[in-house]
């Protein structure tokens, strides 16, 4: 009776509109990626950006850096990339050793080559409607919404979570769209009070099951964000067996995952644009 929403359909179609521009670019894109240490979740996620990005005709580069690399040698590679005229955009994949401090790192990247669009830039150039490269995972849930046609126009939209990365900036992007915004966090109290009233609940926050089947509203849409790794697996912070008996929901894995790399991958594709001047 309920739609699952799986983002796997969604990323497929935005990478098939990607590879068709890249196609007919004289100069192809070009991607870099730094990885530091050897985090076994960060292996899995970069290998799969690069094979993602190679598959619609993006050229890439991983540079690959110790576990006790210090803040100024990753900061090096950063000015590298930065001044390399030929890499349109690169990313340091998170989470990063506890000597470098990740903040310090993304602010040091170029804007116009931020296409995890975490830099303060181009999350305030989002903030005030100019153009910018925004970042990878609220957009691609933004991309789902649309994709499954789903009315956002004066509806109730409650966002669990306030990162930097997703919360915070998913929340702009939803009022953006005239949708009438909860913001919920770990302070919030009687969650499902803000949950059960709204037509779209959107998790992102880590903690598996917060979400449970009698805190959703009847019909509603239910994106789930969360990742966490327990006992060898991917759980979401949506309790989905339940869930998908009395709404819309996405999974996990397979959910909102795949979304984000498909916006990384055609962020790329806008960075080399914005450069060439188109």
């Amino acid at each position: 009776m309920y739609r699952i929403l799986k983002g796997k359909e969604v990323a497929d179609s935005m990478l098939e509109e990607t590879r068709v521009i890249v196609e007919q670019m004289e100069r192809k894109p070009h991607l870099a990626i730094v990885l530091v240490g050897n985090d076994p979740a960060s292996e899995v996620y970069v290998k799969k950006k690069l094979q993602k990005a190679e598959t619609v005709g993006i050229r890439t580069t991983m540079k690959r850096m110790d576990e006790n690399t210090s803040e100024e040698d990753v900061l090096k590679i950063v000015e590298q990339l930065n001044d390399d005229s030929d890499v349109d955009g690169f990313i340091v994949q998170a989470p990063l050793p506890k000597q470098i401090d990740f903040t310090k790192i993304v602010e040091m990247i170029k804007p116009e080559k931020d296409v995890d669009g975490w830099t303060s830039a181009n999350m305030g150039r989002m903030f005030v409607g100019l153009p910018a490269l925004m970042p990878a995972t609220p957009l691609g849930v933004m991309k789902m919404l649309e994709y499954y046609e789903i009315e956002l126009n004066g509806k109730n939209v409650t966002v669990i979570g306030r990162s930097n990365v997703v919360g915070k900036p998913l929340a702009l992007m939803l009022l953006k769209k005239n949708a009438t915004v909860t913001v919920c966090h770990s302070r919030t109290k009687n969650l499902s009070v803000h949950t059960k009233n709204a037509d779209v609940v959107v998790a992102a926050v880590g903690k598996p099951g917060l979400v449970t089947a009698n805190m959703i509203k009847e019909g509603a849409y239910v994106i789930d964000v969360g990742t966490t790794r327990v006992d060898g697996k991917i759980k979401g912070d949506v309790l989905f067996e339940e869930v998908i008996k009395k709404a819309n929901c996405s999974p996990v894995p397979g959910g909102a995952g795949p979304m984000t790399v498909a916006v990384l991958i055609s962020n790329v594709v806008m960075a080399a644009q914005m450069t060439a001047g188109k």
